[in-house]
């Protein structure tokens, strides 16, 4: 049978079109990047636990050059190859750079001892095939690290609005992407081939002055809704305004401010490699596991 055409989730030629708008518009705009240069941050610190050198990187995807720059800098690569989305999100920096699809990666097999990606694998319409390829980008026991927006993230914007169309139209459309879960994250590593994963979850909590102070960073971001099913009509005046008083309602702190949740969820895996531990075969314990117990009493 030929391979299955993943379905579309999401509008990928907007999501470019509407960073591009974004970093056009947001240049040096904290707003725009805050998530990022979390991110970015977090990136550093973990590859510094890693007691290797890596003589080949690759940054995939990723919405700015905040990777490829800290990779860079951080003294453990020699040299960065960095995969942006679009032309204007290249960036400038010590390292490689050209545009490419997150999807189809223009890396060839066994190249790379490292490949990381911030906060763009939850846009791809097909997460596993996506993992596939960059741990075929990968050397034998080369390194990948992923950040994925995922978890509970904006799940306050998201009851919001949900509970404001209902309401006021009788059902809702989609407004806030579905986010992969920390859970299903390591399975679909191991389907992707990687060995050892480990995932865990890093969350932001970021206050506002209300709803729309909330959605104009996610503007900046050009991080806004591009579901292919999303409604093709702009929200109506009342429902966005039934939607910020229910957020006020439902999030709002004492001293007024609304919360929104961000969720990191963070993915590192490894080539596969002979020197890896593996688990024993079947059978080949040396204790019974009711002598183990008895012995732990």
């Amino acid at each position: 049978m030929p391979p299955q055409t993943p379905p579309r989730i999401f509008d990928r030629d907007l999501i470019n079109r509407r960073l591009d708008r974004a970093l056009a518009r947001g240049a040096g705009d904290a707003r725009a990047d805050f998530l990022l240069t979390r991110a970015a941050q977090d990136l550093g610190e973990r590859l510094s636990l890693v007691k290797r050198r890596f003589v080949a990187a690759g940054d995939f995807g990723s919405p700015g050059p905040h990777g490829a720059v800290q990779l860079a800098a951080g003294g453990q690569v020699d040299w960065v190859v960095r995969i942006a989305p679009t032309r204007a999100s290249l960036g400038m920096g010590a390292f490689l750079a050209v545009v490419g699809d997150l999807e189809r990666l223009p890396v060839a097999d066994g190249r790379l001892d490292l490949a990381v990606s911030l906060l763009a694998l939850q846009s791809v319409n097909d997460l596993p095939g996506a993992l596939v390829q960059m741990r075929r980008a990968l050397k034998p026991d080369g390194l990948l690290i992923a950040a994925l927006i995922g978890g509970e993230t904006l799940t306050e914007l998201r009851q919001s609005l949900t509970i404001a169309e209902s309401e006021l139209l009788g059902g809702a459309s989609p407004r806030v992407a579905p986010f992969v879960d920390v859970r299903a994250l390591g399975g679909l590593a191991q389907r992707a081939g990687l060995a050892l994963p480990v995932v865990d979850l890093d969350r932001a909590i970021v206050r506002y002055a209300d709803m729309f102070a909330l959605v104009a960073d996610l503007r900046a971001m050009g991080a806004t809704n591009a579901l292919e099913a999303r409604a093709r009509k702009p929200l109506r005046r009342e429902i966005l305004a039934r939607a910020a008083a229910l957020y006020s309602e439902r999030f709002a702190d004492p001293d007024g401010r609304v919360r929104a949740t961000f969720d990191l969820v963070w993915l590192a895996g490894w080539a596969p490699h002979e020197s890896q531990p593996k688990p024993l075969e079947p059978g080949s314990a040396t204790m019974r596991l009711a002598d183990a117990l008895k012995s732990r009493r």
